[in-house]
């Protein structure tokens, strides 16, 4: 029961982050998703480091691990939002916008989880 209450009170506050993130960043004029982006890729980094953390020397404990990555960086990231994104993108024909948002989305993704590992090594 902890660990899910663990989880349940990390992914809350990282929902209600992405939220004001997407809301702050967000551009309704151009229809670009910065606020996702953004959460994606901050939220790559915060995973790589909280596991490279967790796993060098046991930093974190199981609970803090859940707390952080799971709860947390679980609520705070989002790939149905980016994936209704990338919808509008090619329902509107934007298949450039859609092009590199996918791609960037994935390459900087990655790049930003393998920082974060590395950055705690």
């Amino acid at each position: 029961m902890k660990q899910l209450i663990l989880v349940f009170l990390g992914g809350g506050f990282g929902s209600v982050l992405r939220f004001i993130i997407g809301k702050w960043l967000n551009n309704s004029n151009t229809g670009i998703p910065y606020g996702t982006f953004a959460a994606n890729i901050i939220g790559s980094l915060l995973i790589g480091i909280i596991l490279g953390m967790a796993a060098k020397n046991e930093t974190l404990s199981q609970s803090q691990t859940l707390l952080l990555a799971t709860g947390f960086c679980g609520g705070f990231t989002t790939f149905s939002t980016f994936a209704y994104e990338n919808h509008v993108f090619l329902k509107s024909g934007d298949f450039m916008s859609f092009a590199i948002y996918t791609v960037a989305s994935f390459v900087i993704g990655f790049l930003a989880v393998f920082l974060g590992l590395f950055l705690v090594k």
